[in-house]
């Protein structure tokens, strides 16, 4: 960036920052303000894992700037690694294959989550421009995402993955030769097959469809035959785990019958009988997940997450080894990890709210357990704040489960609050260090984390309660109770709050802002759908089995009263609610939640008068892998939040950040809609202000000259302005007469004398006309040649009036070169409403028989396509009237032109 643009970005961000509410009057009370990159750098090192024959370690550290995979020899000091990958994109995943011979990983391209394996073989020498071994690619598959299904020891050489080149709605199965890249069919999934499950030999033995309906079918796979063995309802949950070390059973997490809460069981596919196994001893949540010994196969650990995680060992050996690392490691979360395949070594990694964890390597046999690194040595976890388990009563007196971590050494009175809403929305969060949390709290914002109903790991009842409850249920009315709750308990300042989150917690912030705009002095989307029912129409094709289950939890768009739901639910159509400002993220690769949900509500927040900024990485997907694209990220959000809630906020930034920081900012004045979602938005976005202080009473005098098929018609007209008063109510009364061959027609239209907004239509000649306006509705009866028709049309927002009432609107814009605007009219015959787009495009001189007129153009388009588009020349002074209109006629009337000129005025 040259001297000059960085110059031009800091003076912008310090112009920005100058219009912030003041800062709270405890912030100098607060720890040392972080730097962000403690919390959103990349660590130093991460992902470490042991390879099969306890010879190296294998690890994620940057390398050329990006996260890669790096290796060393087991007792090799870190300095002496090597790197294996040279990815430009971070490497999201990977895993070592059964006979140690490659480390395989996972990568797609831009966030656009088509996933490929890649094989390197570690005793490869380097390629001297990467530096690195080669990777082979063993999915080489355009457009195709690859998923693992198992890594059998039995066939260390080989892996079983599936793939959706054929069908990208379903995925085949194929056994992958790591040697050779060689792919051999196993299954041909013509049947619609959503997962498989592999016994310890890696023979394919079930599979699992998701019916139509939604519930889950577990079938027998016998040869070609699949044969139903087990099935549970959409609102329940039935899964395979893995095989027992027997070969006939499996281990089955079920809730199916009259279970309330997961739990473990033995099935065998065979006979049909269920063996229990566990369900939570303190029975608060759901099972949570279990460990099996790599040398005797058998069940070692079952473990669940409560407040905190819980633990429980299956074997002598195991017992002790916990006892013992909790004697030698600190306070926190203890979580076993990688181990060699005799077992001899594990790695063990240790986490608590104020430290993100540090990793230990444990040499069972001789009971010795070693520091190997910190993910972030340089975050002091002296100066970050305590995560505490929470409980609060919902409206309902539903209780429900959160954790709150309050900013370090000041009074819990008063104080600025996130609400961050996690994710999923069928997942949950958990104690344990939680960056965004604790970053948040070093600004001095109390955070609030709830598991609302609909939240995963509290039971079916709890997660089914927020089936179809989204944005205006019971899932929103949670989060919104534990905004309530913060204020009544006197932690939060009601005006000091804002609501935060990512994925559906990026929807819940819109939802917030839209459906409870009262609440929030802020929000922050991170890509959050906007728009209900354009995310269940793009959800990514191989999400097929998924969409099922979507049909049940959050509804089906082809359904007649679903889809009206649906449209109740999404911000989108009500974003004329928001008040407070909004800042949008977006990934522009995101396959889940499509970039044009984002673009959708940043149109419909700016086009509603709503401080709306807009961030997109053109290299991302559901979410920020890249390290820059995070910095950038955060330091918007912390700077967005400093400015509406008075936090604090990290200035200096090094020029590279501040650069690429402007270089993701999209300006909202240049998002578009593709014209299904624009016609959408004008016929429910908030009209522009009228002023009615510019209109004064007026008689004018029309002349409009018809042209159609060749001939000429001449007709005219007079038109009256006055103030009066309606039932008690200041208003201005316009009144049309026209003059035509076939007799005279008067029209009368009663506006708000303020809002210039309708009240009344009364018009009579070839038939009689009644209008009554309501922001909501319109009532009233039209009498024609054709007979007589009832009015009643229920809207879904305000329109503005047609004739001489739209005219006096219009006058009473702030009409300015370049201005816009979408304005709505009522057709009468047809019951429907119809948005116009409203331009400015210029201003000219023009000339009638009334004088000459120093006007603005006014360029008026019918965005539904039908007829009614023209042009309207205003005069620029007040009080503003109409000059000249110019409009071409609809085909029915033969087509032509009509053009009204003003021939006299009186003031």
């Amino acid at each position: 960036m040259s001297r000059w643009l960085f110059l031009i970005v800091m003076l912008g961000l310090a112009a920005t920052l100058q219009a912030q509410v003041p800062p709270r009057p405890y912030l100098d009370q607060l720890p040392p303000l972080l730097d962000r990159e403690l919390f959103f750098g990349d660590p130093e090192i991460s992902g470490a894992q042991l390879s099969p024959d306890g010879r190296w370690l294998t690890f994620i550290k940057p390398y050329n700037g990006v996260r890669n995979i790096w290796i060393k020899g087991i007792d090799e000091p870190f300095e002496a690694a090597r790197p294996l990958t040279a990815d430009e994109r971070p490497v999201p995943g990977y895993f070592w294959s059964e006979d140690s011979r490659y480390v395989l990983y996972v990568q797609d391209k831009g966030g656009n989550e088509d996933f490929h394996v890649y094989a390197v073989d570690p005793t490869q020498p380097p390629d001297p421009e990467t530096g690195v071994p080669p990777a082979r690619d063993l999915t080489p598959y355009e457009n195709t995402r690859a998923v693992i299904y198992a890594v059998p020891e039995a066939t260390p050489g080989q892996i079983l993955v599936g793939l959706n080149d054929r069908d990208p709605r379903w995925h085949d199965v194929y056994r992958i030769d790591l040697a050779t890249g060689a792919r051999t069919l196993v299954l041909r999934n013509e049947q619609e097959l959503a997962g498989f499950t592999f016994d310890l030999e890696g023979r394919l033995r079930l599979a699992t469809r998701i019916a139509e309906d939604g519930s889950t079918e577990i079938l027998r796979v016998d040869g070609d035959t699949l044969i139903p063995v087990y099935t549970c309802s959409v609102e329940e949950s039935c899964s395979p785990l893995r095989f027992h070390k027997d070969g006939r059973r499996v281990y089955l997490t079920t809730n199916r019958g009259d279970r309330d809460l997961i739990e473990l069981v033995l099935f065998d596919p065979e006979t049909g009988e269920e063996t229990f196994v566990e369900r939570d001893p303190e029975g608060e949540v759901d099972f949570g997940g279990a460990a099996f010994s790599d040398r005797t196969e058998e069940l070692i650990a079952t473990y669940y997450v409560g407040d905190r995680l819980r633990i429980y060992p299956k074997t002598e050996e195991l017992a002790q080894d916990l006892e013992f690392l909790r004697s030698q490691l600190p306070e926190g979360e203890l979580y076993p990890g990688s181990t060699t395949e005799d077992e001899r070594l594990m790695l063990v990694t240790v986490q608590r709210d104020v430290d993100p964890g540090a990793v230990y390597l444990y040499d069972r046999r001789q009971r010795r357990v070693a520091l190997l690194y910190r993910s972030r040595p340089e975050l002091p976890s002296e100066h970050l704040a305590p995560m505490k388990a929470i409980r609060y009563r919902a409206r309902d007196g539903v209780e429900i489960p959160a954790y709150l971590t309050l900013p370090k050494g000041v009074e819990p009175r008063g104080l600025s609050a996130v609400v961050l809403v996690h994710g999923g929305p069928w997942s949950r969060d958990m104690w344990g260090y939680d960056a965004f949390a604790q970053f948040l709290a070093n600004r001095g914002y109390a955070v609030l984390q709830p598991n609302f109903r609909g939240s995963a790991g509290y039971g079916k009842a709890f997660l089914n309660a927020g089936n179809k409850q989204w944005g205006t249920g019971v899932m929103q009315h949670d989060i919104t109770d534990g905004v309530r709750y913060l204020i009544e308990s006197g932690i939060a300042d009601p005006n000091y709050i804002a609501i935060m989150g990512g994925s559906y917690g990026g929807y819940a912030t819109l939802a917030g802002l839209t459906f409870t705009p009262e609440l929030y002095a802020a929000g922050v989307s991170i890509v959050g759908p906007s728009n209900l029912l354009t995310l269940l129409k793009t959800i990514p094709p191989y999400w097929a089995a998924v969409r099922r289950i979507f049909d049940t939890r959050v509804g089906n768009p082809d359904d007649p009263a679903d889809r009206e739901r649906l449209k109740a639910q999404s911000p989108f159509y009500h974003a004329d609610r928001i008040r407070a400002p909004l800042l949008v993220i977006q990934g522009a690769n995101d396959p889940r939640v499509k970039k044009t949900e984002s673009d959708q509500i940043v149109v419909a927040a700016r086009d509603n008068g709503v401080e709306v900024a807009y961030m997109v990485a053109p290299d991302e997907g559901h979410g920020f892998r890249g390290e820059m694209n995070r910095l950038a990220m955060i330091a918007e959000i912390e700077r967005f939040l400093a400015r509406h809630l008075g936090g604090r906020y990290q200035e200096e930034m090094s020029p590279e950040l501040a650069a690429h920081l402007a270089s993701l900012m999209v300006d909202p004045a240049t998002v578009t809609l593709p014209d299904t979602l624009a016609l959408a938005q004008a016929q429910r976005g908030a009209l522009p202000e009228a002023d009615g202080d510019r209109i004064r009473p007026l008689k004018l005098r029309y002349e409009t000259t018809i042209q159609v098929q060749g001939q000429t018609f001449t007709i005219g007209s007079e038109r009256t302005v006055q103030a009066v008063e309606l039932e008690g109510r200041p208003a201005w009364m316009i009144v049309d007469h026209v003059r035509m061959p076939m007799g005279e027609t008067a029209d009368t239209s009663w506006v708000d004398r303020r809002t210039l907004r309708p009240i009344r239509r009364a018009a009579r000649g070839m038939g009689t006309l009644v209008l009554n306006y309501a922001d909501d509705r319109i009532t009233g009866r039209l009498q024609s040649p054709m007979g007589a028709m009832a009015i009643d049309k229920e809207l879904d927002a305000p329109v503005v009036g047609d004739g001489g009432a739209f005219d006096l609107y219009v006058a009473g814009l702030p009409l300015a070169e370049g201005y816009e605007a979408t304005l709505r009219l009522f057709n009468p015959q047809q019951q429907e409403v119809r948005p116009v787009k409203l331009q400015v495009t210029g201003t000219q001189t023009v000339e009638t028989p009334a004088g000459t007129f120093e006007v603005y153009v006014v360029r008026l388009e019918m965005l539904d396509g039908g007829p009614g588009s023209g042009t309207m020349h205003v005069l620029r002074e007040a009080p503003h009237f109409s000059v000249l209109t110019e409009q071409q006629l609809p085909a029915q009337m033969g087509g032509g032109t009509a053009v009204t000129r003003l021939v006299a005025l009186e003031q």
